[in-house]
């Protein structure tokens, strides 16, 4: 019984190994998105293609929970849970106004039926957090310029003049053949008083679900775009900071993970305990890594909402 014991584990060990290994040489291999051909995935994620949401410093991210407090009466549960006055909403249904750009020739006129498979995995994702979203609208413009558009561009401030819809509580979902390889970027609550018409999400269109944009294919760039838009940062911002993404129970990485890295851990020591939180929507893991928010960013996100975006 031993022997057979030992056999077995000795088995399980090697075909672990074998796994790691795939895994390893696999994040090495060529890697191609949207007609667009990198080295490798690391390289794609090294690249900063997996998400262009501007980062924010560590002194402007203070200067941001500052503000947060002051409009909302205290920084809710994002820095210290249950020791401060509550925020306004900690949920609720969300309209979302989803706009299709394609090229002249009609690319990347993406059925009803998919736009209602990404609203179903938004809802999916963010049900443990109180928040849901219903499609209220739908348009399509065919536009070369705004079909390839990137963050920053006046391709993109035309578009989203032009066919932005509703408030601040609502949000405006634009699909597109973004340029360089990019999977989408989103702008902040906090950013919307100055900025009003600039706000939204923009998402490859190869990334929807069912989409061509293998492994990001099944919906979760846009939950993850969601999830800036609802004032969240990444999970790595911050490194190996105890501040890091200004989340208490996200634990701290030094950088992005790609792919799916189980048992990745690259901060050590008492002060950043935990594995890398490579399951957590706001890594840049693979989409079927990724499955959860925590209670920490369900809070920030209410705080933010509740700050910026609540009877705005």
């Amino acid at each position: 019984m031993r022997r057979t014991v030992s056999a077995f584990v000795i088995a399980l060990c090697v075909s672990a190994g074998a796994i790691a290994l795939d895994a390893a040489q696999q994040s090495q291999r060529p890697f191609v998105i949207s007609g667009h051909s990198f080295v490798s995935q690391e390289a794609f994620i090294a690249a900063g293609l997996r998400c262009g949401t501007p980062h924010v410093d560590e002194a402007r991210a203070g200067e941001i929970d500052a503000a947060i407090a002051a409009r909302q009466g205290g920084p809710g549960q994002s820095r210290k849970p249950g020791t401060n006055p509550p925020p306004a909403v900690t949920g609720g249904v969300i309209d979302v106004y989803v706009h299709v750009i394609t090229s002249s020739a009609g690319a990347g006129n993406v059925p009803d039926a998919q736009i209602a498979d990404q609203i179903a995995v938004l809802n999916a994702a963010y049900a443990s957090t109180g928040w849901g979203f219903q499609l209220v609208g739908t348009d399509r413009t065919a536009n070369d310029a705004w079909y390839t558009m990137g963050p920053g561009t006046t391709a993109e401030a035309q578009a989203k003049a032009a066919l932005h819809q509703g408030s601040a509580s609502d949000l405006n979902l634009y699909t597109a053949n973004i340029g360089g390889g990019l999977l989408g970027w989103s702008t902040f609550p906090w950013n919307y008083p100055s900025s009003p018409s600039m706000d939204g999400v923009v998402i490859l269109t190869s990334s929807l679900p069912g989409g061509t944009a293998v492994p990001y294919n099944l919906g979760d760039t846009a939950t993850h775009e969601v999830g800036h838009w609802m004032g969240l940062y990444h999970t790595f911002q911050g490194g190996c900071s105890k501040s890091n993404d200004l989340v208490t129970d996200t634990p701290a990485e030094r950088s992005p993970a790609f792919g799916c890295p189980v048992g990745r851990d690259t901060c050590t020591g008492r002060q950043t305990p935990g594995l890398d939180p490579i399951t957590n929507f706001m890594d840049y893991t693979d989409d079927a890594c990724m499955f959860e928010f925590t209670t920490g960013q369900d809070g920030r996100m209410d705080s933010a909402f509740s700050a910026y975006r609540f009877n705005q």
